[in-house]
């Protein structure tokens, strides 16, 4: 049986390890993770008034990039909306800025029509001048990473789970390991198996070591890079492989018929 254990989990990280499964479904989850969690991101821009030393395409892109914060739970991707893509409260967000320098212009600058905000205020758009003035209205609307990088919704990477095992280790092995696996206190020990690379460092200066992975259990690594929490991001990965399994299962049994 599948089984998962958190190992560490904040805001904007996770990592837990995946058991018995296999390479297949670990990437599968990875890709979903990084591609098909829907986020918020800046869509539209109308530009009324720009005098900055960017031109209005870098600013629009800028403006892209900025991760938001929303509830996922009140929008919708726009061709599954009710309004059928017009556009409503219920898949797009309006964003108004109007600014004069001399200034920097930041994100938290940006003032919307709902609860939608950027994750960090501060961060720069562009800086204005002595009369340099700024105006545009944005829309900000759900899409995924696999149509454009800027809806991406995390990083994420795993690795096999390492199995470490000791005979008679050299001490050089504590001193040489990258991310501080072993301990010494006259004798070498494993302190922290979990944290081991696979680089095989130590195998290659002592011969006490034996380093191999768990080829049916995984290390995940994710890091949220929009408005949603690791574990948000997590659970509706979770979802989104459930629901393609299903109708993997469903097409199946139609085309047996």
């Amino acid at each position: 049986m599948m089984n998962l254990k958190i190992l560490e989990k904040s805001d904007k990280e996770i990592r837990f390890v995946l058991e018995n499964t296999d390479a297949g479904f670990a990437n599968a989850l990875r890709r979903i993770m990084m591609n098909e969690i829907p986020t918020m991101a800046i869509e539209f821009v109308e530009m009324e008034e720009n005098t900055s030393g960017l031109f209005d395409e870098a600013i629009a892109h800028r403006l892209g990039l900025i991760p938001l914060s929303f509830d996922s739970k009140l929008y919708n991707l726009k061709d599954e909306c009710k309004c059928d893509g017009r556009g409503c409260s219920s898949c797009e967000v309006k964003f108004a800025l109007e600014k004069e320098g001399p200034c920097i212009v930041k994100a938290g600058d940006m003032k919307s029509d709902g609860d939608v905000k950027p994750t960090d205020s501060d961060i720069p758009i562009v800086e204005l001048l002595e009369n340099q003035r700024l105006k545009f209205e944005a829309t900000a609307q759900l899409g995924v990473g696999k149509d454009h990088a800027k809806w991406q919704a995390s990083v994420a990477g795993y690795q096999n789970v390492p199995v470490v095992r000791l005979s008679e280790p050299s001490n050089k092995i504590v001193d040489i390991c990258p991310t501080h696996v072993f301990e010494s206190n006259g004798k070498v020990k494993v302190a922290r198996e979990m944290d081991c690379i696979l680089c095989m460092r130590c195998v290659e200066i002592s011969d006490g070591v034996k380093v191999s992975a768990d080829e049916n259990s995984f290390i995940f690594s994710v890091e949220s890079v929009c408005g949603l929490s690791s574990k948000e991001i997590l659970e509706q990965s979770l979802e989104q492989l459930e629901k393609k399994a299903d109708a993997f299962i469903s097409e199946t049994k139609k085309a047996l018929k």
